[in-house]
């Protein structure tokens, strides 16, 4: 099989795309023909060891996957059924999704939502099925459209673009934040009713601030979540998925004790089956394809490699899917 694999030597990390032995893949009850994965910040980092998330080598990278099951020793899955995986460290820890063929444990595998093709399942990926994630967060905290408007941070990534689409769908009011003023038209074509420049976030704030957001999506962490939260109403919920601008949370309890304020982490990585499942059920009623179809940009496994090296370098925006095509 063909794939991308990324080895070890002392501390040099090495990706190359190579024919693989087949009998190297690990154990798993289901080995999946890989027809599409997809490109997320994780895997950059996994390809070039900027951050060291691979946990084990070699390794396949690639955090999600979608395909068609070759062979199965699980009985709730059959040969031919069309499947994804996103999540349990694939990509990290275990085998992913950039090679032709990938064998995982049963209890991973999500059956593909009737109404969604294998390409839609991985541009939507781990970063919509975060958003999706977050939009629920919001929903039982009891965030309305009618009590304000969400604060979406990196709007102009993948998380972001899938919940701007998702939250303008369910007629909330939506404010995006991004670093790129060019990315403006993009935000408001997937539903956007303002654009606020990510300079307004980024630097300390005060323990309390006026009260504008009913809820938020935040990916950045650090000063800007603190800010989000000293700047939320009474009663409202923020969701932290993420940390692109640091681990850190230089905040006062202030908007927790005073205002109620909740924080809900996230996390897509170990999310339990049955709010897993029905992430990807809301997904194929609540996002507009259409809407989705318009974030994705498409590279071959051939490309992934480069891609990986030139990521901090391009004006990457939406979501970017891989034909794997096994």
């Amino acid at each position: 099989m063909r794939g991308v694999l990324v080895t070890k030597n002392d501390k040099d990390l090495t990706a190359t795309l190579q024919e693989i032995d087949e009998q190297q893949l690990p154990q798993g009850d289901v080995t999946i023909r890989v027809h599409w994965s997809s490109f997320n910040y994780k895997d950059v980092l996994a390809i070039t060891g900027e951050v060291p998330v691979i946990r084990s080598f070699p390794m396949v990278p690639g955090i999600d996957l979608a395909g068609v099951i070759e062979s199965s020793d699980d009985d709730r899955y059959q040969v031919g059924q069309e499947v994804l995986v996103t999540g349990y460290g694939i990509g990290e820890a275990h085998w992913g999704g950039y090679a032709e063929l990938a064998r995982v444990p049963g209890d991973w595998l999500v059956p593909l939502p009737a109404g969604l093709s294998l390409r839609q399942s991985m541009a939507i990926g781990t970063a919509g099925f975060t958003a999706m994630l977050c939009v629920m967060a919001l929903e039982r905290g009891g965030v309305t459209p009618e009590q304000g408007p969400i604060l979406v941070t990196g709007a102009g990534g993948g998380v972001g673009s899938v919940a701007i689409s998702l939250l303008s769908k369910l007629g909330y009011e939506v404010a995006a934040v991004s670093g790129r003023p060019e990315a403006a038209g993009y935000l408001k074509e997937l539903g956007a009713d303002e654009v606020l420049p990510r300079s307004d976030f980024s630097q300390p704030g005060k323990p309390l601030g006026k009260e504008l957001w009913a809820g938020a999506i935040d990916v950045v962490g650090s000063h800007t979540l603190a800010n989000i939260c000293a700047s939320t109403k009474y009663d409202g919920v923020v969701t932290a998925c993420g940390l692109a601008g640091g681990m850190d949370f230089p905040a006062t309890v202030a908007p927790f004790i005073l205002r109620g304020v909740t924080l809900a982490g996230i996390d897509s990585v170990q999310c339990k089956q049955p709010r897993r499942s029905e992430a990807w059920q809301r997904l194929v009623r609540d996002l507009d394809l259409a809407k989705l179809e318009t974030m994705i940009n498409e590279i071959q496994l051939d490309d992934v490699i480069e891609t990986a090296k030139n990521w901090h370098h391009s004006d990457h925006r939406g979501r970017v899917v891989v034909a794997v095509h096994g």
